[in-house]
């Protein structure tokens, strides 16, 4: 069993059934929490609620995967040191992916589903567009085009903007999603209302780099500027003159 995190925007958490070799779609459990600023308060108890959904034990579990973002400082910090101090206590493998991926791959799998409900025939090559709120009126951004083997190739990003100054690019795509999509509908108009990563996907993500040799050991968290709060660059005196 693998257990996904990712709290990039809102906090999701999954389990899937398998290892990285070879997923059981079939066991899929998924929990998530919307609400802004509230990613600490929340994730250890969707974790707990969605392990008793799966009916098993932490001990059970045999990988972790994490979003690295982008994503707010505090926030994708919360997710990536519980994903750390899990698996080190479990003494199990830790597996890095970026968010936008995941979100990518949700809006693939929609537009295939809706094209053709059984699945059956070939994949048409797609162009897909994630942008996720940044705040200071800014966007996480990427963009990706599958081929019709299936293989997925990112092909810019993820970087940092002003909507204005990426809309051209992403609304060139032919599937545009994220939470940034919600907030600039004019500048960004979405093609579904996929806002924030299901961390179910973020485990399939996982599976196909890892079966394409990718090294996923790495979770470096990336937060693409600096936080919000910064360190003062000169002694200020409390009590003032």
């Amino acid at each position: 069993m693998l257990l996904g995190i990712d709290t990039s925007g809102a906090v999701s958490v999954a389990i899937v059934g398998g290892d990285l070799d070879g997923l059981d779609l079939d066991v899929r459990h998924v929990r998530s929490d919307a609400r802004a600023r509230h990613h600490d308060e929340v994730l250890l108890g969707l974790i707990d609620a969605v392990l008793q959904d799966a009916g098993i034990a932490r001990s059970q579990l045999n990988g972790i995967v994490v979003g690295r973002g982008p994503g707010p400082f505090t926030g994708l910090r919360v997710g990536l040191v519980a994903a750390r101090s899990i698996a080190a206590v479990l003494g199990i493998p830790l597996h890095g992916v970026c968010s936008l991926d995941a979100l990518a791959h949700q809006a693939l799998t929609e537009a295939d589903l809706a094209g053709a409900p059984d699945g059956a025939g070939p994949l048409p090559e797609r162009t897909v567009a994630v942008a996720l709120d940044a705040r200071r009126r800014e966007v996480y951004h990427s963009r990706y085009r599958r081929l019709t083997d299936g293989t997925v190739l990112r092909e810019a990003g993820p970087a940092v903007a002003p909507p204005a100054e990426v809309a051209a690019d992403l609304t060139a795509c032919e599937l545009l999603v994220g939470s940034g999509t919600r907030l600039y509908p004019e500048l960004l108009p979405a093609t579904s209302e996929l806002d924030d990563v299901d961390a179910s996907h973020l485990i399939e993500v996982a599976a196909l780099l890892h079966s394409q040799g990718e090294d996923l050991t790495s979770t470096d968290p990336l937060y693409l500027r600096d936080p919000d709060a910064a360190k003062p660059t000169a002694r200020k005196s409390a009590l003032g003159h």
